[in-house]
């Protein structure tokens, strides 16, 4: 074959595996977009607004926003998955009583996307490295609006109603679930039910047949709402109370959540163990039930207050309800109102094992600390006989 001949043919063959080369790439190329797109699974949920809204299923970024909606997703256990964190997470205090954050120290390690109570920021959330894939939210209707944050960054919001553990529980266990949902956590958001189930349906077991007129009535001050509060703060359906069946002089069947109580109907129902919740402790001055316990003349006339009958536990109204801190409460206070009945009981124990479950990932030692350092976040421990004298 002629040299002239040669070099055409041998052009001809390099483009053709030039083609052939490009083609397969090109190929795999299409394949492997093919192939991630299905792996991203697109569901619809309808949030606590009736919205229907269209959400990855088992997304690697998220933000919370709002009270208690980190907290959630810690029950979850997939707080490993948030990119930043509202302002409450990296503020210093020397007070804090968040069994989900003391167990997450990293949280403050996070950037931050807005105020926190849900005051969000469009822009910052935008900013996130990586960006968020959905924004979930508490409380909306105290913060930036969902429809407009949805609309100003592009990300879904999906709206949790907090609920609680007594008036509101359908709507705590529906926020599970959903969250458990899209997260792809269904088996712990029922693990989560059947646990909170469970351990209220104990406490009613052993003091739901005691007698009325053999109960020790009782009364919890102190009570935080977005602050802490004095004495007479109260609240008339305690879900400590409730669980135990306890003989609360407070009670009120219309079932009111926080109520500030006249000193003149402490007076009059005179009961005769009172529990102080530490948050108060956070004023220090004459505003703590606990200065008000040791100084005012009136509370000094009460017969738990002569006979020392007076007990501190643990604060769970910060940052909307820790349920760990419930449950350890209802434990505490039955352990002092019916001995007989919680005998089995070792509070400290108790408080470890709760929350090694809830925010510990099953890690004992992390339960441990947790329950110590919730125990002596305050002046004065949890748990223990109150001192009153000055």
């Amino acid at each position: 074959m002629e040299k002239s001949k040669i070099i055409p043919l041998i052009i001809l063959i390099l483009i053709m595996v030039i083609s052939t080369l490009v083609s397969g790439c090109m190929d795999n190329s299409s394949t492997s977009q093919d192939s991630l797109a299905h792996e991203i699974e697109i569901i619809t949920i309808t949030d606590a607004l009736g919205r229907n809204v269209d959400v990855p299923r088992s997304p690697d970024h998220v933000i919370c926003s709002g009270p208690g909606a980190l907290r959630y997703l810690t029950y979850l256990e997939a707080q490993d998955r948030i990119v930043g964190v509202d302002s409450i997470e990296t503020r210093l205090s020397q007070f804090d009583a968040r069994p989900y954050a003391i167990a997450n120290s990293q949280f403050k390690d996070y950037p931050v996307f807005g105020e926190f109570r849900g005051n969000d920021d469009p822009e910052k959330i935008l900013m996130l490295e990586p960006r968020p894939q959905v924004i979930f939210k508490t409380y909306s209707a105290d913060g930036y609006d969902p429809v407009e944050l949805q609309r100003r960054t592009g990300i879904p919001v999906v709206v949790l109603n907090y609920g609680d553990m007594v008036t509101y529980r359908k709507d705590m266990y529906n926020s599970l679930r959903i969250m458990g949902e899209v997260m792809d956590k269904e088996e712990r958001a029922g693990e989560l039910i059947t646990f909170f189930d469970q351990t209220i349906a104990d406490l009613n077991e052993r003091t739901g047949d005691v007698p009325e007129e053999a109960k020790t009535t009782c009364y919890v001050g102190g009570i935080a709402r977005r602050g802490p509060h004095g004495f007479q703060s109260t609240e008339p359906t305690y879900p400590p109370f409730l669980f135990i069946n306890a003989r609360n002089v407070a009670y009120d069947p219309i079932g009111l959540s926080s109520a500030e109580v006249s000193k003149e109907s402490l007076l009059g129902w005179d009961p005769q163990i009172l529990f102080v919740d530490l948050s108060t402790t956070q004023s220090e001055d004459r505003s703590s039930a606990v200065y008000q316990l040791q100084t005012d003349s009136a509370y000094r006339q009460l017969s738990a207050v002569r006979s020392s009958e007076v007990y501190t536990v643990l604060p769970y109204n910060w940052y909307a309800q820790n349920y760990g801190s419930v449950l350890v409460n209802s434990y505490y206070t039955g352990k002092l109102l019916y001995p007989d009945r919680f005998e089995d009981i070792d509070i400290d124990d108790k408080g470890a094992d709760i929350y090694t479950f809830l925010v510990g990932m099953g890690d004992e030692q992390v339960g441990e600390q947790v329950y110590d350092t919730m125990k002596h976040a305050f002046t004065i421990p949890a748990f223990t006989k109150l001192n009153l004298s000055e």
